[in-house]
C-alpha cells in the first residue's frame, strides 16, 4: 500500500482495528479513515455508500463486526447473524462501487466445522456441521467470504479474506456477558484477588483446547497479506500452538496472583472440543508469529489494570 494511500479502518475502536489504526501510524501511513457508531451504522447500506462516496478510501480492512463469546452467541443469535451480515455486504459492496484497490474481510476460526480435522486448513471450510452456539455468528462470516469470493470472480474485484484464531491484547472486551475466554479470565481473576475471594469459577470441563494470537501477531500477519496475497481461497492466521482451557486457567491465575481455587462448572458448554489452526499457508508466505502466550497474557494484564477503570465492562 502507498504511503499516501487513503486507507480505511473499520471498527477502529475495537481489538483489532485499534491495533490496525496503531501498527499503519507506526508504519508512517497518514491518510486514515476512521468513524465510530455514533457516525456511521455499517448496517445501514444508504449511510455507507453515502460514506464511500465522500471519503474515497483506496483500501479496505473489514475489521467491524459484532462479537462476542459462548454466552452472547447463544442468548443474541438474531442480533449475531444479521449484523455481521448487514456489515459485509454494505462494506464489500460500497468498496466494489467505489473501485477500492483492495479489501481484506477478517473472519474468524468458528467457520470452520466443530469437529474438523486439526488443525483446521483453508479447504475444510463448509465440510461439516459449525458448532451450535455460535453458528449464528459463523453463517454470517462464511457468507462475507462467499461476497468476497463473488466479487472477484464477477467484477475482478482484488478482495481477500483471512481467518484469525481466538485474538486478544489491548482494547479487548472484558464485559462477563459478551467477552470471550482469555479476557474473561483476566478479569475474574483479578476481582477475585481484589476481593480475597476463595475461588475462581471458570466454564466447562476445562479440557478443550483453544489457540490464542496476539492481536498485534495478527495485525503483523493482515498487513503482510495486504502486500503479498490475492487470490480468493482464505488464509489462516495462527498462533502454531494451543493449550487446555484448564491450563490457561491456571496461566492466568499465576500471572495475576491469585491465591484462591479454580473451580469448574461442568453444567456449562465447552464449546469444539479443539480449535486450532493449519497455518502452513501463510508460514509459506513469509509471516509467523512473534509473541509467546505468557508475554501477551502479562502485557494484556498490565494494559487491563492500568485502563479497565475507563474500559468496556
Amino acid at each position: 500500500m502507498e504511503r499516501d494511500a487513503r486507507i480505511y479502518v473499520t471498527g477502529h475502536n475495537g481489538l483489532v482495528g485499534s491495533a490496525l489504526v496503531r501498527e499503519l501510524q507506526r508504519r508512517g501511513y497518514g491518510d486514515l479513515i476512521l468513524a465510530d457508531r455514533a457516525q456511521l451504522d455499517l448496517r445501514e447500506q444508504t449511510a455507507v455508500r453515502k460514506f464511500f462516496r465522500e471519503t474515497r478510501p483506496n483500501y479496505v480492512f473489514v475489521a467491524a463486526g459484532k462479537v462476542g463469546g459462548i454466552l452472547a452467541n447463544d442468548s443474541y443469535p438474531a442480533d449475531f447473524i444479521y449484523d455481521n451480515l448487514m456489515i459485509a455486504a454494505n462494506l464489500i459492496h460500497s468498496a466494489y462501487e467505489r473501485n477500492v484497490r483492495k479489501l481484506l474481510y477478517l473472519g474468524s476460526s468458528c467457520v470452520y466445522p466443530k469437529y474438523a480435522p486439526q488443525p483446521m486448513c483453508e479447504e475444510d471450510l463448509l465440510s461439516g456441521p459449525l458448532e451450535p452456539t455460535n453458528q449464528w455468528y459463523a453463517v454470517a462470516k462464511i457468507a462475507g467470504i462467499k461476497l468476497c469470493q463473488a466479487y472477484r470472480r464477477q467484477h475482478g474485484c482484488s478482495y481477500i479474506a483471512a481467518m484469525p484464531t481466538n485474538l486478544y491484547g489491548p482494547y479487548d472486551n472484558f464485559n462477563l456477558n459478551t467477552s470471550h475466554v482469555l479476557p474473561a479470565l483476566l478479569r475474574k481473576f483479578h476481582e477475585a484477588k481484589l476481593a480475597d475471594a476463595r475461588q475462581v469459577t471458570v466454564w466447562g470441563t476445562g479440557k478443550p483446547r483453544r489457540e490464542f494470537c496476539h492481536v498485534d501477531d495478527c495485525v503483523a500477519a493482515c498487513l503482510h497479506l495486504m502486500d503479498v496475497y490475492d487470490s480468493e481461497e482464505i488464509v489462516n492466521i495462527g498462533a502454531e500452538s494451543d493449550i487446555s482451557i484448564r491450563e490457561l486457567a491456571e496461566l492466568v491465575q499465576d500471572i495475576v496472583g491469585f491465591q484462591g481455587e479454580i473451580v469448574f462448572d461442568t453444567g456449562r458448554p465447552d464449546g469444539s472440543p479443539v480449535k486450532r489452526m493449519d497455518t502452513s499457508v501463510i508460514n509459506a508466505l513469509g509471516w509467523h508469529t512473534a509473541i509467546e502466550l505468557e508475554q501477551g497474557i502479562r502485557a494484556t494484564y498490565d494494559w487491563y489494570v492500568r485502563h479497565k477503570a475507563d474500559h468496556r465492562g
